[in-house]
């Protein structure tokens, strides 16, 4: 029989508090989907402050040897009623602003049930349990330090209530420019308390008040159809009156108010004498509407109905198992579940996460939370195993209508989520993102992961061939490109249904005008094989330089298949830019096949009747040039475009009007340089192509280097010795010590840079491995072992194949709206919509976003 106090004394010195900056995970296993909620619990490691499920926290113990765990158990029990509770505490407050853990916003615990709470001391590997009454009868000094840890550890936020404090930045408006200077017409309107009504169409919602001449118009149509008919945004147009405050949010505290100019939500700290002007009380209003961001937080709470998806007047059928488990909602995540699902139906990625789920969780680091495959492994496990797909918990009201529906518990990827979200601007955040973005993003983070041992992206990794023809000197030249997504454009001059359209948009701008609710919505029906054509259709090039003549010229650019991938990536480039660079969303049906045969696309490379361009280098600007070239090689924190630095003899022509054009759009300034280098100076519209299509490259932001022309100084190998720690995750990725080091000291000790700077620079490194090879050093001492050959491996076959999944996008933009896809198993369609998986009735094929295809074998 173990003695309790012999055995708390031994792991004592192992006990310890969380300081700053310590990660608490006491809501999630590290390698599983347990939560405290969960069957047995999570055991949280009192040293380490990781959190284990029981079938690893015995593993956690023989790996590290750390033995004191506190077992934490929640059992969900009704939730009182607060309006009736004689508890006295006041009911809890609906969230006013979007932000987590803040005044005002919301409030993580549970909203629909409390818990009861069991506390344990666990000493492993007997799995000794002391109650925490039992530390009652220890030494004073032991019962302190025991009962402080365990204080601390509850009172901590946990890691994920930090990052989502952290990715929902909370709303943070700003002063109007227009709040000191606003100009109000005299002789203005007195604007009554109540009783308001849209003074063109007579809606009696959604109303704003114009400060300036005290016009009462109706806001914006949302894209559901829903909200006003834009009046208030018309008024603005036409007459450059500035502000408004939504009407029926006027309280003593304040009021929703929008600047059209800035064109954003905004403070004015004069509003009480702005609203003054028209008769209006702000100290004796009260709200009767709900503002934009209860508005908003209302969207984000139903984020996992069924309101904006086609299938939604059907019953559809639940599904249980392996294979058809749902992905909560973190905040509009969509994105991330939509791409995942999609993932994880794939072979190859089964094979490299699932299947060898034991080999990696066993070589996980010491914080397993920060290990990139241990957390792809624990999402595609918790996918396919089925342990997770079960139908939600049955609870009173609005709940039920989700059991009824077949809502999943599912699991909730927040590990995964911070983890590839880390240090990104947009992944890390809480807003809607565009899913093929974060595709590619997540293809990056596997290309870094899996440099020395197998990659699943292979099955992804194709060539492009693109011939460019000059058509002065008939010459021609090829160069190939790995991609891994093919974007195909939509050419709306295609569509079918010409005269539909036209009748519509008749019918749509004279119900405008007639104050009546738009006709049904018509949609373009474009033929596939249009967008296809679209793709493989000569580009005219007009300011192309020669190298033939040594002279701009005219050239014609064409892309065709240079191999053919396992599974072949379609983004139909729905999302495109206006005359005023804003983007829009085209509002398109197209007859996407279910079998696709691409051979007819296939390349062939130079030909035997073809003559190539010659290999001489650009022109150069000369140093008495005034204009310079653009670019910087300085400090990362100088954001010019046009220094001294340029006016070298060895920096490439660009068109300066469009670089700069590019980097007034925000776009860092080498990225511009490029864009209109490699597009040969070819234009706006084609800079900004290439802009959009590297967006995800390492070196997207790195000085332009080419052949022959001298690069920037190399950054001094002084300073600080790089960490060990940031030294091992790099050889972890399957690059040696030397160059490991090398990475950091050029990118002054920054892991995430260093990262970036590896990889752009790998062409470098191989040669240096293999010159270190031929003077006698062994493959340990220069690279590691399994380290494949330079330049990525790409498969090919026949261009036969079958659709297989697709996701779709409901909205206006990729900022907002909503992801689901749909994946083909078992012969039959089924739609992942965050926690509901259900078989499909009707797949909505022709309104995707991204199709899957995988290859037919012959």
């Amino acid at each position: 029989m173990v003695d309790v106090k012999d055995a708390l004394l031994s792991v004592l010195p192992t006990i310890r508090l969380p300081r700053a900056g310590d990660r608490v995970h006491k809501d999630e296993c590290a390698f599983s989907f347990h939560t405290p909620e969960s069957d047995g619990g999570l055991y949280i490691c009192m040293n380490t402050f990781l959190g284990f499920g029981r079938p690893y926290v015995e593993k956690h113990y023989n790996k590290t040897g750390q033995r004191a765990f506190l077992h934490l158990k929640r059992t969900p029990k009704p939730k009182s009623d607060d309006s009736s509770s004689n508890t006295g505490d006041p009911p809890r407050k609906k969230p006013t602003r979007l932000a987590i853990g803040m005044e005002g916003g919301f409030d993580m615990c549970d909203e629909q049930c409390e818990y009861e709470e069991e506390l344990k001391l666990v000493i492993l590997p007997e799995f000794l349990e002391i109650q925490r009454d039992g530390l009652l009868e220890l030494p004073e000094m032991v019962r302190d330090r025991v009962s402080s840890a365990i204080d601390a550890i509850l009172a901590a936020d946990s890691a994920s209530r930090k990052q989502e404090i952290q990715a929902w930045d909370g709303e943070v408006r700003q002063v109007s420019k227009h709040a000191f200077s606003l100009q109000q017409l005299e002789g203005a309107p007195r604007i009554p308390p109540c009783g308001w009504k849209c003074s063109v169409c007579d809606l009696r919602e959604n109303l704003w008040l114009n400060m300036t001449d005290g016009a009462i118009l109706c806001g914006r149509r949302y894209f559901d159809g829903s909200g006003g008919n834009n009046h208030a945004v018309q008024h603005y147009r036409e007459t450059g009156y500035p502000m408004a405050v939504k009407l029926g949010t006027i309280t003593p505290d304040g009021a929703d108010v929008y600047s059209y100019d800035e064109d954003d939500m905004v403070l004015d700290p004069n509003l009480a004498e702005h609203l003054a002007h028209f008769g209006i009380d702000m100290m004796k209003m009260q709200k009767t509407d709900k503002t934009m961001t209860e508005l908003e937080i209302d969207m984000n709470q139903r984020i996992g109905e069924w309101e904006l998806i086609q299938e939604s007047g059907v019953q559809l059928q639940p599904l249980y198992g392996s294979g058809y488990t749902g992905i909560r909602n973190l905040g509009n995540s969509c994105y991330l579940n939509s791409t995942m699902q999609v993932v994880f139906s794939i072979p190859a990625f089964l094979r490299k996460y699932v299947e060898r789920m034991d080999q990696i969780f066993h070589k996980a680091p010491t914080d397993p939370t920060q290990d990139f495959s241990t957390q792809v492994a624990k999402l595609g496990h918790g996918l396919l195993s089925g342990e997770y797909s079960k139908p939600a918990t049955e609870k009173e009201g609005e709940e039920q209508k989700f059991f009824l529906q077949g809502i999943q518990d599912g699991i909730a990827p927040r590990m995964f989520k911070s983890l590839i979200g880390k240090g990104h601007p947009e992944f890390s955040t809480n807003r809607q993102q565009d899913a093929q973005e974060f595709f590619l993003h997540f293809i990056n983070m596997v290309e870094r992961n899996c440099r020395s041992s197998s990659n699943p992206n292979e099955v992804f990794r194709f060539l492009v061939e693109e011939k460019i023809k000059c058509l002065v000197s008939q010459k021609v030249k090829y160069t190939q490109r790995v991609e891994y997504i093919l974007q195909l454009p939509v050419p709306m001059e295609a569509a079918l249904n010409k005269e539909e359209l036209a009748a519509y948009e008749q019918a749509r701008q004279q119900a405008e005008q007639d104050h009546r609710p738009p006709p049904e919505l018509v949609r373009a029906r474009i033929p596939f094989t249009s967008c296809l054509e679209a793709f493989a259709a000569p580009e005219q090039l007009d300011e192309f330089w020669s190298t033939a003549v040594q002279a701009k010229s005219t050239a014609l650019k064409t892309s065709r298949f240079a191999s053919f991938p396992d599974y072949l990536v379609i983004q139909i480039k729905k999302f495109t830019f206006g005359l005023d660079w804003v983007p829009k969303k085209l509002d398109v049906s197209i007859d996407v096949p279910d079998e696709l045969d691409l051979s007819q696309f296939r390349g062939g490379g130079l030909q035997g009747d073809e003559e190539e361009l010659p290999d001489v280098a650009p022109p150069l600007v000369t140093p008495d040039e005034p204009k310079g070239s653009l670019g910087f090689y300085g400090n990362d924190d100088d954001d010019s475009y046009c220094s001294p630095h340029f006016s070298s003899p060895t920096s490439p022509m660009l068109d300066e009007s469009v670089v700069t054009q590019l980097v007034e759009m925000g776009f860092p300034a080498e990225a511009c340089r490029k864009a209109v280098y490699y597009t040969g100076n070819s234009g706006a519209e084609a800079a900004m192509t290439w802009v959009m299509s590297h967006m995800d490259d390492p070196d997207f932001a790195h000085p332009l280097v080419l052949s022959g022309v001298s690069a920037p100084p190399s950054v001094p190998t002084g300073g600080d010795p790089p960490s060990e720690e940031h030294i091992a995750t790099i050889i972890s990725m399957g690059f040696s010590q030397e160059q490991a080091v090398k990475a950091l000291r050029s990118t002054n000790n920054s892991l995430e840079r260093a990262v970036d700077w590896i990889f752009s620079h790998i062409d470098d490194l191989d040669a240096e491995a293999a010159m270190d090879l031929s003077e006698g050093r062994s493959a340990a001492e220069s690279v590691s072992e399994s380290l494949p050959a330079a330049g990525p491996r790409v498969k090919d076959g026949n261009g036969r194949y079958e659709l297989f999944a697709f996701i779709s996008h409901m909205g206006t933009s990729t900022m907002c709206g909503h992801y689901v896809c749909h994946i083909k198993k078992d012969g039959r369609w089924v739609i992942y919509n965050d926690q509901k998986v259900c078989a499909s009735e009707k797949p909505p094929k022709d309104l995707g976003y991204i199709y899957f295809y995988q290859r037919v074998q012959s």
